[in-house]
């Protein structure tokens, strides 16, 4: 990224990063356009059949007037059927871009998978390559086999409709053959009745700002599991909430995923709802995966020093202390990230070999990697 002395952008630099942005976005979007694709181009094979999701060396950019922000930059995790796999990590490290990444709702045309396979199981031995299937395609994926619950559920509900209207909608899109209004109208008041709403029929026929967050909170996961989805992708779903229905939206969503066998993708700041909920842990930096394991393992052993700083800066119950802990420091600049591993200048931890080359990931067991140079074989071998 060329800038002037005074660290800004000229505008003739603007101009030309702006021409050549939109050069690269059109054609990322003519290919995603297309009509009567073959099956064939995005149809792919799981590597493991037992996953619901896989994200291979996925690469998510946004082509921005100042350069490309590397918002995704090679994430590779999997998604288990039937289990609850949580995504943590601080503002902006890549976790919603990740999301919205498998729905297809990236902010466009400014946003682009530009590299690497998102694998979403459909059964059957069948599967197919989120990252290269058509935008016509996936109106059938979107609600009947991955659902988004979103963070903030006041903008995300149309304040001028009711609510009944809006979930009628979903099931007419989604599933609405040969159905009559009478039939749509009884299953989305058994979703308000599932989600734990008492007063069904009256919630029915509201307005967004009529209910309270937890409520509308509850009728956004009615929205989300309407269609029985295969994969739950659940944004900060408590975020806005006080305490006890904080607890009370996160035991529905355990129960719920019990009932409807699917897997949930659990996104949060919040180490607490992440023990809580999660079976597998996925920690998050600065666009990359830096360590993840099983819940266990992330908590009992934290080994990269971004997730030790993550679980020190948390308060405990029972002990006092005069401050919280704060890793130092602050995230690199997006457009221009460095060359070397991204938490380096704030790490604690580092050795002299944290200035090469971004380090590659390491298994401390058949589940629990870290990508970190004091987990290399000689550096091993030199601590001890």
């Amino acid at each position: 990224m060329a800038k002037n002395q005074d660290g800004y952008l000229s505008a003739k630099e603007s101009r030309r990063i702006s021409k050549e942005n939109r050069r690269i976005t059109d054609q990322y979007e003519k290919r995603r356009k297309r009509r009567n694709v073959p099956e064939s181009e995005y149809t792919t094979q799981m590597k493991d059949p037992a996953n619901a999701v896989e994200f291979d060396n996925l690469h998510t950019y946004f082509f921005t007037d100042t350069g490309v922000v590397k918002s995704v930059d090679g994430v590779s995790f999997e998604v288990p059927i039937g289990k609850t796999v949580g995504v943590v990590g601080e503002s902006g490290c890549g976790k919603s871009v990740t999301s919205l990444s498998l729905m297809q709702l990236l902010q466009r045309p400014q946003g682009q998978i530009v590299e690497g396979a998102i694998r979403l199981n459909l059964g059957n031995d069948k599967a197919y390559d989120i990252a290269k299937t058509p935008a016509d395609k996936m109106q059938g994926l979107r609600g009947n086999y991955i659902s988004m619950i979103f963070q903030e559920p006041m903008t995300s509900l149309n304040p001028v409709f009711r609510i009944g209207a809006q979930i009628d909608e979903v099931i007419a899109l989604h599933e609405g053959e040969g159905k009559t209004k009478e039939d749509i109208k009884k299953r989305t008041i058994e979703m308000l009745e599932m989600v734990g709403i008492a007063n069904s029929e009256g919630v029915y026929a509201m307005y967004p700002h009529e209910l309270s967050g937890g409520m509308r909170q509850r009728v956004m996961i009615a929205m989300a599991l309407a269609c029985n989805p295969k994969i739950i992708i659940a944004d900060e779903p408590t975020t806005a909430l006080d305490v006890t229905i904080q607890a009370q939206i996160l035991d529905l969503l355990r129960s719920l995923k019990d009932r409807i066998n699917s897997s949930i993708m659990l996104i949060t700041h919040d180490l607490g709802v992440i023990a809580e909920m999660a079976d597998y842990v996925v920690v998050m930096y600065a666009g990359r995966v830096v360590e993840k394991g099983t819940v266990e393992e992330i908590f009992a052993h934290p080994s990269h020093p971004y997730t030790i700083g993550l679980m020190a800066s948390k308060p405990v119950v029972g002990k006092k202390v005069d401050r919280l802990y704060s890793i130092p420091g602050k995230v690199p600049n997006p457009v221009d990230m460095p060359n070397y591993c991204y938490f380096k200048d704030r790490c604690e931890l580092q050795l002299p070999c944290c200035s090469g080359e971004y380090p590659c990931e390491i298994s401390l067991s058949p589940t629990h990697k870290v990508s970190c140079y004091r987990y290399y074989e000689e550096n091993r071998k030199a601590g001890e």
